[in-house]
């Protein structure tokens, strides 16, 4: 009976090293720090991080003063670079658009290959007048988008037109 009180007492002892038990490969083993993997990654990678941090700010810093720099370029030249802008815009736009509309047909044509092979049972006339009706609602979406975006690149030409005027 004494012999149980002896074993459930707990003994501390401040100068011992705490050592955790864990388990690899099915033994246990007691670690006592960082492996030598864990030393080696955080000296390696310690430096490397740091180099990394100071190049972001080095190029924080150019790229700030390259833009001080040329500010004062840009309002020079803007009668020319706006119209230039504007032309580029309208090239990509188009690129883009010319690209959807590659992506559209392409995708209509593998429903209608779809369509012959599943041999036409999927058409029921509802489904077609849904269909209509969404792409109508669709082509007008599109078409008011449209105009929205003529009228802002316009509206945006006619103030870098009044802007060259005055300076």
């Amino acid at each position: 009976m004494g012999d149980r009180h002896a074993h459930s007492q707990i003994q501390t002892h401040p100068h011992q090293l705490h050592v955790r038990p864990y388990q690899e490969g099915g033994m246990m083993k007691s670690q006592k720090g960082p492996s030598a993997t864990q030393i080696l990654a955080i000296v390696t990678l310690l430096p490397v991080g740091g180099t990394l941090l100071c190049l972001a700010g080095i190029t924080l810093a150019g790229t700030l003063i390259g833009l001080a720099v040329a500010t004062p370029v840009f309002l020079l030249f803007s009668p020319v670079l706006v119209p230039a802008t504007l032309t580029v815009g309208l090239a990509v736009a188009g690129f883009l658009t010319s690209g959807a509309f590659g992506v559209t047909g392409l995708s209509s044509l593998s429903w209608i290959l779809n369509y012959f092979r599943q041999g036409g049972k999927s058409m029921v006339p509802e489904n077609i007048e849904a269909a209509k009706r969404r792409m109508a609602e669709a082509a007008e979406h599109v078409g008011q988008k449209t105009k929205d975006a003529g009228q802002k690149i316009q509206s945006k030409a006619h103030e870098g037109k009044e802007g060259a005027r005055t300076t």
